[in-house]
């Protein structure tokens, strides 16, 4: 079965799945965990829905999840409540005696998908024809595995929301220029907090093959390469958003994550890590009025666990992650039912030689 057929049938449900209601759903998984004991376990990223979110053992970003699947040396099986670099990276993470598996296949990330391993072959030829062995990568973690590979086998490391700044500055201490993929937004707004300017920053479209920006007309002082590539949630939210929040509300505090762009987070009063944002709401006096922008399946659970603070979306027509809600309660049952009949379903596994350079990078980034 080909790659493509096995996706396309890697989220066909079963009837005995399809005619359950959602309380024999919920009641069922309940019996599952509680059949298979530590031999499961089950990490949930924030951005899930609460029906699949209430069944995690442990809540985080994908990341801080993938190792604590790793320390999780009993379960046999994670059952990754998240997207497929999420999975991938666990599977980098967890011994070869665990088996990581995505409750539907179709889980991906926008942001994941806007860099491809071809593409940066392609980039990286054309990088080192115009600034020598003076640039290193650095990628997100949300990536593929084989961007992770790329940047392990070039030296470089991975980094995310809540490092990002640490690793931009190791990464000035082993070359002179870093190429930051696939966000563009969190790469400038972590250089510009480094007091880089943004005309030493210029722009890499992999679509065209060319850069772009300002400093297209400079390139000889770019200190920043920034990959074209974006979050289809955290790109939605605007200035214009944080003027009307303001206007209906002075006292409003604005609270954005760095995958935000440029404007939005220079506009906005706070920005930082999903984490950040969850511990600056608990932390946060009762009454107090906050305007978040992030994705709405955390900011509605916020505004659950903390009723006595007025808490908002900062764009009030925002959808949730469309690719991080196809894990829903039906899909989460059926990987588990398969699981107990010892017949487990979309087992994400990366290739060993990408997997050995993909935890170079991560490593990296661990020692930094």
């Amino acid at each position: 079965m080909s790659i493509l057929e096995t996706i396309r049938t890697s989220h066909q449900l079963p009837d005995s799945i399809l005619e359950l209601s959602d309380v024999q759903m919920m009641n069922r998984v309940k019996e599952i965990k509680s059949v298979l004991g530590d031999r499961l376990f089950i990490p949930g990223h924030h951005y899930q829905k609460d029906e699949v979110i209430q069944f995690a053992d442990a809540t985080g970003d994908s990341l801080q999840l993938a190792k604590i699947s790793a320390s999780a040396q009993e379960a046999e099986y994670i059952v990754f409540c998240g997207v497929h670099f999420m999975a991938e990276t666990a599977d980098i993470l967890t011994s070869n005696a665990q088996k990581v598996i995505l409750p539907d296949l179709r889980a991906g990330c926008s942001m994941a998908d806007m860099a491809n391993i071809h593409q940066l072959e392609r980039a990286w030829s054309v990088i080192q024809e115009q600034f020598g062995d003076t640039v290193i990568p650095l990628t997100y973690v949300n990536s593929t595995a084989a961007i992770k590979a790329f940047c392990g086998r070039h030296g470089g490391a991975t980094l995310t929301s809540s490092n990002a700044e640490p690793m931009l500055k190791w990464a000035f201490s082993q070359k002179a220029r870093v190429l930051f993929l696939p966000d563009q937004h969190l790469g400038r707004n972590t250089a510009a907090k480094m007091g880089i300017a943004l005309e030493d920053m210029v722009v890499w479209n992999p679509i065209r093959n060319v850069f772009e920006g300002d400093a297209v007309h400079h390139l000889e002082t770019s200190r920043v390469i920034l990959w074209k590539g974006h979050c289809s949630v955290h790109e939605k939210f605007t200035v214009a958003n944080i003027e009307a929040c303001r206007e209906e509300d002075p006292n409003i505090t604005i609270l954005v994550h760095p995958e935000c762009p440029y404007e939005v987070v220079t506009h906005a009063d706070i920005s930082g890590s999903t984490q950040k944002i969850i511990e600056t709401i608990k932390q946060a006096p009762d009454g107090s009025s906050w305007a978040i922008g992030t994705e709405m399946n955390l900011v509605n659970r916020l505004r659950q666990a903390y009723p006595k603070k007025h808490i908002r979306s900062l764009n009030p027509n925002m959808c949730p992650c469309l690719t991080m809600n196809r894990i829903d309660l039906p899909h989460l049952l059926w990987s588990l039912e398969a699981v107990l009949q010892e017949q487990p379903i979309n087992i994400v596994q990366v290739d060993e030689a990408i997997a050995t350079e993909a935890l170079q990078a991560i490593e990296r980034m661990f020692s930094a």
